[in-house]
């Protein structure tokens, strides 16, 4: 089991971030794959030797949702006709052809619209089943489901209450360390601001974030202004703006660990394997930064 990080990730370890006036350094957390139903203590194991007071322990939602056991196997779903027509005519050709273009998202997901695999059937139909409409309209990363890090033919539900578990890891913290420090449970799904509201398409959020607005979030988002990675969880209280750097912060850092899988795609070219082949073992074998310690200086 690779939960040791080598010599040559140490150089992602550390890096610096400014924003207005303030200052924050980063230190990336890295483990081995954490496996369904696996403690994630090894996180914490990993970043006691750096943590401080008053720092920010910036944790992705991925391996705790695993942790949790919140893998669903795809294929236990059927496509009906609406998720062939979401899959097919909805994402693949308006989205990836029209109305992607048009509403200007990123050219990374109109080339993976464009080329979405079979596969895109029974996801929209796990979608359309456990959350409904308003998600599986959303042409990609629907519900915060995530395809990547999970093996074979398996995605990763959000972790089941964030709030709580961001709280829980914090009440750890202190009892083994006595560290005070703030925990931030984060997806990379955007939270986005129009006028003087904050809201998030996921059907989960921190406390002070409009949430499941689902694709009506991913359209009025093309208006306003994106903010961040969304906050799911936070240990402690602070402003939302503050707790949005932070996010930031940690997202700048994980973009530079060389085994980043922002999306499925980017699992599949790491691991040199079809996506469906995938297996835990190979997830494994390579390092990951599942958290970044923020600390303002």
């Amino acid at each position: 089991m690779n939960h040791s990080p080598s010599e040559s990730h140490l150089k992602e370890k550390y890096s610096t971030y400014s924003e207005g006036n303030n200052n924050y350094q980063m230190i990336g957390v890295q483990t081995g794959y954490i496996k369904p139903g696996e403690s994630y203590d090894v996180i914490l194991d990993r970043a006691a030797k750096h943590l401080q007071d008053q720092d920010f322990l910036v944790i992705s939602e991925t391996p705790l949702a695993i942790s949790q056991g919140r893998l669903v196997d795809e294929t236990e779903f059927i496509p009906s006709l609406s998720a062939y027509l979401l899959a097919e005519l909805w994402s693949k050709y308006l989205w990836g052809y029209f109305l992607g273009p048009l509403l200007g998202i990123k050219k990374r997901t109109i080339k993976n619209l464009r080329k979405l695999p079979p596969e895109a059937r029974p996801h929209k139909e796990l979608i359309l089943q456990r959350y409904g409409w308003r998600h599986a309209l959303k042409p990609a990363s629907e519900a915060g489901v995530d395809l990547s890090n999970a093996p074979g033919t398996c995605v990763s539900l959000l972790p089941h209450d964030p709030q709580g578990l961001s709280e829980e890891i914090g009440a750890k913290i202190v009892n083994s360390s006595g560290k005070n420090v703030t925990v931030v449970i984060i997806d990379t799904d955007a939270t986005y601001q129009l006028g003087k509201i904050i809201f998030t398409s996921l059907p989960v959020s921190a406390s002070g974030i409009r949430n499941n607005w689902g694709l009506f979030a991913y359209l009025l988002g093309r208006f306003g202004r994106i903010l961040g990675p969304t906050p799911l969880g936070i240990s402690q209280h602070h402003k939302l703006e503050k707790i949005f750097q932070i996010a930031r912060a940690a997202e700048e850092h994980q973009k530079i660990h060389e085994n980043n899988m922002e999306t499925v795609y980017d699992m599949q070219k790491l691991l040199e394997g079809k996506v469906n082949t995938i297996t835990i073992d190979m997830l494994d074998s390579i390092t990951h930064m599942p958290a970044v310690i923020v600390r303002e200086v």
